[in-house]
């Protein structure tokens, strides 16, 4: 039998406990507290939070002990994975915390990476040099949707080249990496970017320009929506063997094929069929511990690594320095 591996949560807000804290028994699965509780490879053994209540609400819910210090509880508890769940200003003093009181086998740190490149660059070295492997929680990498549509993609079943469109809201930074990553994942390297609109700021912070990015296998724009008027995120990408639909952040995925037009010789058009991609985004992060136990047991996973999620936050970094923009 597989020993499970001690997990601490570092950050006790919404996505490290907060989300689905009063979810039922099949409830759906938003934080990485509940999401190592129900995984049958790790343990949750504690918290680290500077705000008392959200200690005593971890407390409460998971009876396990949470701390006010990150080098207390590493001592006391030994973990082998660390969560760093924490505002990303945050990062890279968290991870310095950590890798001090003695490293874990695992970092794996909420997304963005960090707010600049250097902070990043050095949190991907420091992490290195410990001789500790970093991921970082860009979730939609772990759905069994989006794997389907890497796998489509390398085998050619979703021809390139592609040309896309997709939409964020809540800042570039905050959820515009998410699909900037995803993209990277299906799509390959950024070679370039063009500014198309520089928008406005959410949160009179994080900038939400409209862009478009030349990947190694297609062309997106990329494009922000207002979140205070409702959340949409997604898109679609066009091939030549058809059209992707991934909606509704990733729970809705369709696909159309090729068919020939009966009626007019040498035109060709989308099946009215849309095939239903499975995926099981409302258990996202019961699945990025599953590919965290498929890394720990030797076996293939689709985790971001700390070096792509640094080349996701260059991209970003790129696209806000071409107006000055500054968190």
């Amino acid at each position: 039998m597989v020993e499970r591996k001690r997990c601490l949560i570092v950050g006790l807000g919404q996505i490290g406990a907060g989300y689905d804290i009063d979810a039922g028994q099949n409830g759906g699965i938003y934080t990485h507290a509940r999401a190592i509780t129900l995984h049958p490879a790790f343990d949750l053994v504690g918290g680290v939070d500077p705000v008392e209540t959200q200690r005593a609400r971890f407390e409460a819910k998971y009876n396990v002990k949470a701390y006010d210090a990150v080098a207390e509880a590493m001592h006391e508890l030994c973990p082998d994975v660390v969560v760093i769940a924490t505002p990303a200003e945050f990062h890279l003093q968290n991870v310095d915390e950590v890798l001090e009181a003695g490293p874990p086998a695992v970092i794996l740190c909420e997304k963005p990476l960090a707010l600049s490149e250097a902070d990043g660059e050095m949190l991907v070295r420091r992490c290195e040099q410990a001789g500790v492997r970093l991921f970082v929680n860009f979730i939609r990498r772990s759905d069994p949707g989006a794997i389907e549509i890497h796998r489509r993609i390398q085998l050619g079943e979703i021809a390139a080249p592609l040309k896309a469109s997709f939409w964020y809201s809540k800042g570039l930074y905050n959820n515009g990496s998410h699909f900037i990553n995803l993209l990277q994942y299906w799509l390959g390297e950024v070679r370039d970017h063009m500014v198309l609109d520089h928008g406005r700021r959410w949160a009179n912070s994080d900038p939400e320009p409209d862009v478009r990015l030349r990947f190694d296998l297609g062309t997106v724009v990329l494009q922000a929506a207002r979140e205070e008027s409702f959340s949409f995120y997604g898109g679609e990408i066009l091939s030549a063997s058809g059209r992707l639909s991934y909606r509704n952040g990733g729970r809705n995925i369709g696909w159309q094929g090729v068919r020939l037009d009966e009626n007019f010789i040498g035109y060709r058009f989308l099946s009215p069929e849309v095939q239903s991609i499975d995926n099981d985004m409302d258990r996202y992060q019961w699945h990025v511990y599953e590919q965290l136990g498929q890394f720990l047991a030797g076996a293939p996973f689709q985790l971001c690594s700390g070096d792509e999620a640094l080349a996701t936050l260059r991209v970003v970094a790129a696209i806000a320095g071409r107006y000055g923009s500054e968190l």
